[in-house]
């Protein structure tokens, strides 16, 4: 089905802005146009953006996303090193989660000193 540049942020919860600059630094590939030169977004256009907007959300930067969007434009010959630069990504989650749920226990710890206080 297609989406217009409006209908595919609003399904993916971002801006149209946020789609041009995507668009604008290499991120996405192959969209088409009509011939008044709208873009026009497929379903796998959409899951693409949802992928990169979902990895951009966890922190991955913009170096990395080109590099893994150049990686899909490789169809199958870019699988294992999507794969690899997926696995890097998510370690660095799991690092990230770990010194967050740090900081969390030490602003509940703070917590509980206030409330032992004004009790």
């Amino acid at each position: 089905m297609p989406y217009t540049p409006g209908e595919t942020a609003e399904r993916l919860g971002v801006s149209i802005d946020t789609i041009r600059y995507y668009e604008k630094i290499g991120l996405l590939h192959g969209i088409r146009r009509t011939s008044a030169g709208r873009r026009i977004f497929s379903d796998d256009d959409l899951s693409r953006l949802g992928l990169l907007r979902c990895l951009r959300d966890s922190g991955m930067p913009i170096a990395r996303l080109r590099r893994f969007a150049e990686l899909l434009q490789l169809g199958d010959e870019g699988a294992e090193q999507r794969t690899a630069l997926l696995e890097e990504h998510d370690r660095e989650i799991d690092a990230k989660v770990e010194r967050l749920r740090l900081e969390q226990k030490r602003v509940r710890e703070k917590i509980a000193w206030y409330r032992s206080v004004a009790a």
